[in-house]
């Protein structure tokens, strides 16, 4: 919020303490939660929130100088979801990011991307793990329940 230029509404309940806020930015965007004064005065996103994006997307969790930070979920319009913690706007720790048609990536995710070991599962319910690295998963198993 400290980066945006005014907008059409911004009301807070100010008894000392975090600010609860319900603000709308000049594009269009939403956010109610908590605020903050920063170092140099400007109200930033704090604790808990949610953000609407003027094109559908909405973030619902906790916020750190104006910054997605901690636990939270990104839901997309496209059905397209996250779960799970993240850092400086990125998906950044534990988590699982769903795609739309119900699969689904699992595991420990590093600047959006997912890193190390996890698991894919298919919307058929095929679970395959190992080791993802980048945009590569070589290597990966297919779990069998016998």
């Amino acid at each position: 919020m400290s980066d945006k230029k005014g907008g059409d509404s911004l009301n807070t309940n100010d008894g000392g303490g975090p600010l609860k806020v319900s603000y709308i930015f000049p594009n269009g965007d939403r956010y109610e939660g908590g605020c903050s004064r920063s170092a140099y005065g400007a109200l930033v996103r704090s604790g808990a929130g949610k953000h609407t994006s003027a094109c559908g997307i909405t973030y619902t969790g906790e916020w750190h100088e104006d910054k997605m930070h901690g636990r939270g979920t990104m839901q997309y319009p496209s059905g397209a979801q996250y779960e799970g913690e993240f850092k400086d706007n990125m998906y950044n720790g534990t988590g699982t990011y769903t795609f739309p048609d119900g699969s689904m990536c699992k595991g420990h995710f590093h600047n959006n991307r997912l890193e190390g070991d996890g698991a894919f599962i298919s919307a058929q319910g095929l679970v395959w793990t190992g080791e993802f690295h980048s945009k590569a998963a070589l290597g990966l198993k297919l779990q069998h329940n016998l």
